[in-house]
């Protein structure tokens, strides 16, 4: 399939859940035998951090509040909810809308995927989008809520579309607030890659002072399938992480998690080799290996304990079923390495 909204879940719910004390004692090792667990094959990446109880999960996020909790939202349903106290044991609540806004059906769902939760201001905000599977009349939508709690949040309505007519696919949200209090927000799937836009901090919708649509990351030539964009700012560069390739096919799913980094926000993103991410670049973080078939739908969380990443993956020990990943991030080589 060369156009696909590859990030609906095969299964109708997705959570999300961070934090691994289990693997707190890793960081500890020396810089130097941590590097050398970069992998140099796709089996050497390591395998998911324990969790239990409500792992089934698609494209999560997830965010650590003031008082140790963490709450994790995903694709499926009115954006679907687990929750955690000590980043393993996940259990599951009501979804983040108890009643879905009506203007979902005009984008012929009455679900939403892929949502990113931030905190801004005293108030946690969530992107998410709305489509159906394979289409890119698509829209993102933001809501804001004072707790962070299924049923608690209120809708602001859409914040960008895609037509059928577009070359961009308007879904995959994520939010990046860079240190001079600019807000950008990076989306898409497929057609012509990663887009980005400025965000209005006092609306959370698109600046009207700057209208621009940048290009980030595309696949020019084969496939066009990158999508799912998360940001991070390490030191003096910004890391664009990205998901490849086809999800959503249980153990035939070939998705896998690859990064660039800038010099500035809007780019351009290049690949450990020196390949822009707008030409088909992007260095491996996470690819299938054994029983972990194709993770990605990534986001990443600055924990207390360091960075994670926290993905979906589908579990070849259990028909595919799509299952919580959540893996430490170590920055010792200027790139992220899983561990």
């Amino acid at each position: 399939m060369s156009r696909t909204n590859s990030r609906t879940p095969h299964t109708s719910r997705a959570p999300h859940a961070p934090r691994t004390p289990r693997r707190a004692a890793l960081l500890a090792v020396p810089a130097a035998v941590l590097l050398a667990l970069v992998p140099s094959t796709a089996s050497a990446y390591p395998n998911p951090g324990t969790v239990t109880g409500s792992t089934v999960v698609h494209d999560p996020t997830m965010i650590r509040t003031s008082a140790g909790r963490y709450l994790l939202y995903a694709t499926g349903g009115g954006l679907s909810y687990r929750t955690s106290t000590d980043r393993i044991a996940f259990s599951a609540g009501g979804d983040a809308f108890s009643t879905r806004p009506g203007w979902w059906s005009s984008y012929g769902t009455t679900e939403a995927w892929a949502p990113d939760i931030s905190y801004q201001g005293g108030k946690y905000l969530m992107y998410y989008a709305v489509s159906t599977f394979g289409s890119n009349k698509s829209a993102i939508g933001l809501a804001g809520s004072s707790t962070g709690l299924p049923g608690s949040w209120t809708d602001y309505g859409a914040v960008y579309t895609s037509t059928t007519s577009s070359d961009y696919n308007a879904i995959d949200p994520n939010l990046f607030v860079d240190d001079d209090g600019k807000w950008w927000l990076s989306f898409g799937s497929w057609w012509t890659g990663i887009k980005m836009i400025r965000i209005d901090p006092s609306t959370g919708k698109q600046l009207t002072s700057d209208t621009a649509r940048r290009s980030i990351a595309s696949r020019p030539t084969g496939t066009k399938a990158v999508e799912a964009p998360y940001i991070v700012k390490r030191g003096g560069y910004y890391y664009l992480f990205a998901s490849y390739d086809t999800c959503c096919a249980g153990t035939s799913s070939t998705y896998k998690v690859k990064v660039g980094r800038a010099t500035a926000v809007t780019g351009p993103y290049y690949d450990k080799s020196g390949v822009a991410m707008t030409n088909n670049g992007g260095t491996p973080v996470l690819e299938s290996h054994g029983s972990v078939i194709g993770p990605g739908g990534q986001s990443i969380l600055h924990d207390t304990d360091g960075d994670l990443i926290v993905y979906h993956y589908y579990d070849g020990n259990d028909n595919g079923t799509p299952r919580l990943g959540i893996n430490l991030l170590n920055w010792s080589s200027g790139w992220p390495v899983a561990y």
